[in-house]
């Protein structure tokens, strides 16, 4: 596992420049997060990312970081099937397993986490098709949701 980077600068003394944002059970604290785009949880994908190991949460959780400020995280990369760039899935491996998340940068200004999961199948890398047919569905529920923040003018 690579290290990450640190979010707080060891050497900053001033507490004021720092901002939290807390995404239920998890809470990122750092320097200039103004300008983030927010993250929107589809259907159990919070609960079932808080369910994995630490060290999983923290890859996926840099990961989903990167993607708020408009990039793409070395761990994470275009899932085929999507029809373009939109769809994009992180794979953490631990202690032999591997596990994945799914989120979705295709609607402005906002990044909708679609599903996270343990990958059970042995033979093969490629993304179970149960998985890929709830990531489709939840992929409905997001841009659902995005025509209706838009409609109502809250859309970021």
């Amino acid at each position: 596992m690579r290290a990450k980077p640190a979010l707080l600068s060891p050497l900053s003394s001033d507490k004021s420049c720092f901002t939290n944002r807390s995404y239920g059970r998890i809470t990122i604290v750092a320097r200039g997060m103004t300008g983030l785009k927010p993250l929107r949880w589809i259907a159990s994908s919070k609960d079932d990312l808080s369910a994995m190991p630490r060290e999983v949460r923290r890859d996926v959780g840099y990961a989903l970081y990167v993607a708020q400020q408009g990039d793409k995280d070395a761990d994470a990369k275009v899932l085929t099937g999507f029809g373009g760039a939109g769809v994009i899935e992180v794979i953490a491996r631990h202690d032999g397993d591997t596990f994945r998340a799914v989120y979705t940068v295709r609607f402005a200004g906002v990044v909708y986490v679609l599903h996270a999961f343990q990958k059970k199948a042995k033979r093969g890398i490629a993304t179970p098709r149960k998985e890929i047919e709830l990531i489709r569905k939840h992929l409905k529920l997001a841009e659902r949701d995005h025509k209706q923040l838009t409609a109502i003018g809250e859309a970021p």
